[in-house]
């Protein structure tokens, strides 16, 4: 009735008389709903009606700091402080102005006043928390968070909180100790049961994490996040079928999303349903068409399939998403080669060798695109830069051999044949697969032949 009177108020420039208890309750409703104009116009009006009520001019306070004037507000509080040295809300908006301008100790300091002079302590604990989270001091601000909890057992964000902390701080058991003990008393909380299923998972206790699932849906028969961690435990026991069952749960409690429709493709591409893991992967960049892992992932079960065609239109469609991921450019490649598209594939892996991968395998594959292109200086060049990075490797040896043969600098050939021998004789069957006429060569036949004896 107090909102319905103040709105109308404003809509009939008439001023009506409000007592303080009204003004405060319009104002804090303004503020929780984001509506900052309005509480600041009930502030004034408020102030107008009663110029000395400090718990409006404490609301004035924090009108000032949402508007980053930290000097209006710092000078206000000070009157404020003077009036009542011991009122902890002063000392509650004084952290408020340290912590925005990044001093947090210092935020701490005055939340440690307004500790000593509040009846209400859930609310200054919970500032305290938040204070050592921005100074990743993760053990204080469990501590404080886990002291809202022993007031209010159902505060979830300040169990959050406490369970947000232990994962920064990487210590797992200790947070299945307390969420076993937080069950104990508070059984039917499908949020501790979740959260106490996600440890156990992080610790690969999928049993055990399955079991907590189980409960968090059992009390929360429309928990979409129970279930979603249920079918991902469910995947990682290899249980596929049931896993496909949980996310389809999902998809009727609340719109598909991306994430489930792969997640379902997944499973059925390990259960061997190729058809139907296509379908879902379709679904899934249907609705997001963005979501390059989608794509990939068709990519992936046609190139195994052998539909290298189909591979190479989903590869491209992935590539205009993330043209920067190396893994796509090495799939691309490997794609072309495929086709015998032999020029396309030389573009995939120097792309590869432009993004930092550096990997053995690009540039051996690079080389030996080249090579049957016949751009043999160039080959060479790769397997130079290969050398720099990768030291005494056979497979950059022959090659380097088998071009130098080639390009008939055979002084070259040899030392590089030589070299190549002494890490690893048996591997000159490269030789033989990648420069059989140079294999077949009357002097390197000798060479190969009196190397052998050497080593019997």
């Amino acid at each position: 009735m107090s909102l319905t009177k103040f709105e109308s108020m404003l809509k009939t420039n008439s001023v009506y008389f409000f007592d303080l208890v009204e003004f405060e309750e319009i104002i804090v409703h303004y503020l929780d709903v984001g509506k900052h104009s309005l509480a600041k116009k009930a502030v004034k009006l408020g102030l107008d009606q009663h110029p000395q009520s400090v718990d409006l001019k404490l609301l004035q306070v924090e009108l000032y700091i949402f508007e980053n004037k930290i000097d209006k507000a710092s000078v206000l509080l000070r009157k404020i402080e003077y009036l009542e040295p011991n009122n902890e809300e002063v000392f509650i908006q004084k952290a408020a102005i340290s912590s925005k301008s990044g001093n947090h100790k210092e935020a701490l300091m005055n939340l440690e006043k307004a500790l000593t002079f509040t009846d209400d302590k859930v609310d200054v604990w919970s500032l305290l928390g938040m204070e050592y989270l921005y100074l990743d001091n993760f053990e204080n601000a469990r501590v404080n968070f886990a002291k809202c909890l022993e007031v209010d057992y159902e505060d979830y964000s300040a169990l959050y909180n406490v369970v947000y902390c232990f994962d920064m701080e990487k210590k797992h058991e200790a947070a299945i100790n307390y969420l076993n003990n937080y069950v104990d008393i508070n059984p039917y909380c499908e949020v501790a049961w979740h959260q106490l299923g996600r440890q156990y998972f992080i610790l690969e206790q999928f049993k055990e994490a399955l079991s907590s699932f189980d409960y968090a849906v059992l009390i929360d028969e429309s928990f979409i996040g129970g279930y979603l961690e249920k079918a991902k435990t469910l995947e990682e026991l290899k249980r596929y079928k049931e896993a496909i069952d949980n996310y389809l749960i999902t998809l009727e409690l609340d719109d598909p999303t991306a994430f489930t429709y792969v997640r379902i493709g997944e499973c059925y591409e390990r259960l061997k349903k190729y058809e139907a893991a296509i379908s879902y992967y379709k679904k899934a960049v249907h609705e997001d068409p963005l979501l390059d892992r989608g794509w990939i992932l068709l990519t992936n079960l046609y190139y195994n399939e052998g539909n290298y065609q189909k591979a190479s239109y989903y590869i491209s469609k992935a590539l205009k998403i993330d043209e920067g991921n190396s893994l796509y450019w090495r799939r691309y490649s490997e794609i072309k080669v495929k086709l015998h598209f032999f020029e396309e594939a030389v573009i995939g892996f120097e792309k590869c060798l432009a993004l930092k991968d550096d990997a053995i395998e690009i540039y051996l594959a690079l080389t030996d695109m080249l090579s049957f292109l016949g751009d043999f200086n160039d080959a060479v060049l790769v397997l130079f830069k290969a050398q720099k990075t990768h030291k005494n490797f056979a497979e950059i040896e022959y090659r380097l051999a088998g071009l130098f043969f080639v390009l008939d600098k055979e002084n070259y050939g040899f030392s590089h044949l030589i070299a190549a021998l002494k890490i690893d004789f048996d591997s000159n069957v490269l030789l033989k697969e990648l420069y059989p006429i140079v294999y077949e060569n009357e002097k390197v036949q000798k060479l190969l032949t009196d190397y052998k004896k050497a080593l019997e």
